[in-house]
């Protein structure tokens, strides 16, 4: 009967300390929630009153963004066309060298040498933002000035490019994890048909771990969307339209990192514009993470 208690008291001692520890796991759940919901709140409250000013023909038709000038203008689409502009730059590097390095690592390097290889790559992505945005200011743009001499100082080219690198490693970690989770067993069956390893690679491997990819993809986009030092040092401050990736432009985030210095009255309408772009930026990133996730679910593979 003793050792029957003493079963029964080890057991119930089991299960309050797994429902203890099930509670605080929720909480630690519940707590990143609420800072979710939170930042939304404020977010959206803030927006609220900045559109009590400002109409939406005002912030989504007009063409020139100058809330700080005495003449304020408040149409977000040269910020957006800046964002896009650098976004786009970012993913003709991030996309092809990723991809590329990714299909190396995952079907031509060998184990030994993918374990040395893939931690070196994603040290990359530990180096601080603001030593990329730097790195293209005083490296980056040299070259592009001497290449292209009308290449201005402030350049959404260079810190295009640098933020390529900087979200190269998200492309080509996520990408070859994809592709290394393809079944051997499809590998083996292309073998024995006669197709070669780069075919294997690129017609076998790659289209079942497209769902993967372009999860990679779009998870990079946002991150270079949301992207602030390397665009605030390197990119410039003038909101414009334009397609020609040599001029000075400014990103919605840049714009943020100028009026969050300090020198705009607290509560004032231009103070106000932070939080109606940064809702704006969060639509987009938002945007790209749905997109994401359907295209995951949409072209999934799922192998017995």
């Amino acid at each position: 009967m003793a050792g029957l208690g003493n079963s029964l008291s080890y057991i119930r001692r089991r299960r309050a300390e797994e429902r203890a520890v099930k509670a605080v796991l929720f909480l630690f759940a519940l707590v990143s929630i609420l800072t979710t919901l939170g930042i939304l709140y404020v977010l959206f409250q803030e927006t609220v009153l900045f559109f009590r000013e400002v109409s939406f023909a005002q912030f989504f038709l007009d063409t020139r963004w100058t809330p700080l000038f005495l003449s304020q203008r408040f149409g977000i689409w040269p910020l957006v066309n800046g964002t896009v502009l650098v976004a786009a730059g970012a993913m003709l590097v991030a996309l092809p060298l990723g991809l590329l390095a990714a299909i190396y690592m995952s079907e031509f390097a060998s184990e030994r040498v993918r374990r040395v290889l893939k931690p070196f790559l994603e040290i990359l992505a530990g180096v601080p933002t603001v030593v990329y945005g730097y790195f293209a200011l005083t490296f980056i743009t040299p070259i592009l000035r001497s290449l292209f001499p009308q290449t201005q100082v402030f350049n959404a080219a260079s810190a295009a490019i640098a933020m390529g690198f900087m979200i190269l490693p998200t492309v080509a970690s996520l990408s070859e994890d994809a592709l290394y989770a393809v079944p051997r067993s499809l590998r083996e069956a292309a073998y024995a048909l006669g197709a070669t390893r780069w075919e294997v690679a690129t017609q076998i491997v790659v289209p079942a771990a497209l769902s993967g990819i372009a999860a990679a993809f779009i998870l990079a986009v946002s991150r270079a969307v949301g992207e602030t030092m390397i665009v605030a040092i390197a990119a410039g401050q003038q909101p414009k339209l334009t397609l020609n990736p040599l001029e000075s432009i400014e990103t919605m985030t840049a714009y943020i990192v100028q009026v969050s210095l300090g020198d705009t009255p607290h509560q004032s309408l231009a103070y106000k514009t932070i939080f109606a772009v940064g809702m704006m930026l969060f639509l987009m990133t938002l945007g790209m993470n749905v997109a994401s996730y359907l295209l995951t679910r949409r072209f999934r593979e799922v192998y017995e």
